[in-house]
């Protein structure tokens, strides 16, 4: 069984895997005559394939217990999917590089900090949903239309936190 220590989540250490989403480091300009903030494409969304198109969801998730035990990581190959919370709920990625196979000395897991999303590529082998603490409701927002957009591959993973 793979053993990771879930490390605090960094733009600079996700970077390999998709975009950190957080708006205490991004920058922003004014709209609506002064009275909001626009922080301005926060992550890059990828539809590919003949008739994709983006959606806009709400996942609901139940807290997982630590530590985290995985049988699998998933894969979306036709778009990114980004995970927003929307009531500061923390939770465990583990992700590993696009590819057909994965290398169990490339996969890492973070944790983030209840402010933080994360957008992972078209590609990134990526864990389940997985809240900490409290039920959690995320913004989501991937690809629908044509075409096989998730794959499964087997690997027992341990996450622990730091």
């Amino acid at each position: 069984m793979l053993e990771l220590k879930a490390e605090p989540l960094t733009a600079e250490a996700f970077a390999p895997f998709g975009d950190v989403i957080d708006t205490r480091t991004a920058d922003w300009f004014p709209i609506n005559a002064g009275r909001t903030r626009r922080y301005h494409d926060l992550a890059t969304v990828e539809t590919l394939g003949e008739g994709a198109r983006t959606l806009i969801s709400i996942f609901v998730s139940q807290p997982v217990e630590i530590p985290l035990e995985l049988d699998f990581l998933e894969r979306h190959p036709l778009g990114s999917q980004a995970f927003m919370p929307l009531h500061e709920e923390r939770f465990v990625v583990v992700v590993a590089p696009s590819g057909d196979k994965i290398d169990p000395a490339e996969v890492r897991a973070f944790v983030t900090d209840g402010r933080q999303g994360v957008n992972y590529r078209a590609g990134t082998w990526h864990a389940i949903q997985s809240v900490l603490e409290r039920k959690g409701e995320f913004l989501v927002v991937d690809r629908g239309g044509e075409g096989n957009n998730c794959d499964e591959h087997p690997l027992a993973v341990r996450v622990t936190l730091v």
